[in-house]
């Protein structure tokens, strides 16, 4: 269905990190507290199934930005960030006389390239410019553990009371937001794009008393399939769990407190949304300015005994995306499958622009056909190559059917009708071809439709041979092995030690509105 014209309007572009698609009131969760997220999507319409393109920061957003997927870029992991070498929709914009502004975390190479922007106000980057460079070393299948405990006390000892210089960063991010719609928003003749874009509800999952108590602990769920004996154990998500030194998930009380914490989270990061919306509203813009909300990916936070993302299951490929405002109608849900690689050309038309004839090749399709009721049955497909893989993996989702392909290992069939959890691996359970038909043949044939996509085994190859490249570029494999184990990227302004230490600080205000 071709997208009849829409009007040009301003957008207030809201990115976070880390937040699961399905803990947003709006999409259903019975007990995370997210008013301004749902007030969005009251007013506008719900993409009931939105996909980034790899579970992972740094190619997630490499995707959003250039409507490209991993395999078509070569920006793989978090040490092979987007540098500004692939056209991105900013860059259109900007070329055709728009204003483009980010503020907060982009999570790209550095500010010295060219990303796009008319101007980035407080950015977040690689860190020091390198990123995640320990990682890279999986392209030579020599990928360290983390055997220091540390990245499984992210989660079990540092979630709870505290506050981070995260939710520090992310106040600033909204009072640099309202400073600029105060002076700026009414001072183009074209429809302006601000980016507003939070590094919460990344861990650690560290949060004011607050927040923590909006959310009783007695009252958290479990998370589905935790417990040893019942987790998956697929090659791949061993692997995946050795490397980040994961432990045996035995202690409901600290599971029900990550919990607990990651929704408190949740909520600071939907205060700040509101603060914006609020200061939009006071200042009379909503009416011609949309409003849009992403994350670049999900958290598993304890399901499948993982936390985290880095793997291809729904609550870490599985992103929040919801549209408001002129053009946009109230209150539908759109249940086409979406990825982020459509929002490069829905943007371009939505700011009335026009689209680079050769963009007309992208992967992604304009939204807005869809928006307006013209849905169309479409594949889901997401890719990861990154931190805690031995091998490239793939999605491909065709109606209720999921495949995830392993490269040189079994692949995994899920039906998300009968089982939205992911709980039972139809290839794995012998019993599954009395429910199913033939998962084996429902396999293949997913397969063939992923083969039409791309071929696994050469994008496994390149990845890592482009991770050999720029361990090679660092110095070698010697030098790389010798490289911080990143943890997560600072704010700009905090040292990595005082960034690692978050979970020590003492509690404070903690993510006091401002504006």
């Amino acid at each position: 269905m071709k997208s009849r014209t829409i009007r040009p309007a301003n957008l207030i572009f809201f990115q976070s990190d880390n937040h699961a698609r399905q803990v947003l009131g709006c999409y259903g969760h019975a007990i995370v507290r997210t008013p301004h997220l749902d007030r969005i999507a009251f007013n506008g319409v719900r993409f009931a199934d939105a996909y980034c393109a790899s579970p992972l920061c740094c190619p997630a957003r490499a995707a959003i930005a250039t409507g490209r997927y991993p395999h078509q870029t070569g920006f793989w992991d978090n040490a092979i960030a987007y540098d500004g070498s692939v056209p991105s929709w900013m860059h259109r914009l900007r070329e055709q006389g728009h204003t483009v502004v980010a503020i907060g975390k982009l999570h790209f190479r550095s500010s010295a390239d060219d990303n796009g922007f008319t101007q980035e106000i407080v950015p977040m980057h690689l860190h020091e410019g390198r990123g995640a460079v320990k990682n890279l070393l999986r392209g030579y299948d020599a990928e360290p553990r983390c055997e220091n405990g540390s990245r499984w006390d992210l989660y079990a000892a540092r979630s709870g009371e505290g506050s981070t210089h995260y939710q520090d960063y992310d106040c600033t991010v909204t009072a640099r937001a309202i400073e600029w719609l105060r002076s700026h928003a009414r001072a183009s003749n074209k429809p302006w794009i601000l980016l507003v874009s939070y590094a919460c509800p990344h861990p650690p999952f560290t949060v004011p008393r607050r927040l923590l108590d909006l959310y009783p602990e007695r009252d958290m769920p479990l998370p589905v399939r935790f417990r040893p004996g019942e987790r998956p154990g697929h090659p791949a998500l061993e692997f995946l769990r050795a490397t980040d030194g994961m432990q045996e998930m035995t202690d409901e009380a600290m599971l029900r407190r990550v919990a607990a914490a990651y929704f408190g989270l949740i909520t600071f990061m939907d205060e700040q949304v509101g603060a914006v919306l609020k200061a939009a509203e006071e200042l009379g813009l909503l009416r011609t300015t949309r409003i849009a909300y992403t994350s670049d990916h999900g958290e598993l936070f304890g399901a499948q005994g993982l936390f985290g993302k880095k793997n291809l299951y729904e609550g870490a490929v599985g992103v929040p995306l919801l549209l408001a405002g002129p053009s946009v109608p109230c209150g539908r849900v759109v249940r086409q499958f979406v990825s982020h690689v459509d929002l490069f050309p829905t943007l371009i038309e939505s700011a009335g622009a026009r689209p680079a004839p050769e963009d007309r090749t992208l992967p992604g399709i304009s939204l807005w056909p869809a928006v307006r009721g013209g849905e169309a049955a479409r594949l889901a497909f997401a890719e990861y190559h990154a931190q805690g893989s031995r091998a490239g993996a793939f999605m491909l989702r065709e109606g209720k059917l999921k495949l995830v392909y392993h490269v040189g290992m079994p692949p995994q069939l899920f039906d998300l009708e009968a089982d939205p959890d992911e709980t039972r691996d139809l290839i794995a359970d012998a019993e599954s071809v009395t429910v199913a038909g033939d998962p084996a043949e429902a396999a293949r044939r997913l397969e063939r439709r992923l083969r039409a996509i791309l071929d696994p085994e050469d994008a496994d190859r390149r990845a890592k041979a482009d991770q050999r490249a720029k361990v090679e570029s660092w110095g070698g494999v010697d030098e790389v092995a010798q490289a911080d184990q990143i943890l997560f990227t600072p704010p700009p302004g905090v040292s990595k030690e005082e960034a690692w230490a978050l979970g020590e600080r003492p509690a404070g205000s903690g993510g006091a509105v401002t504006g």
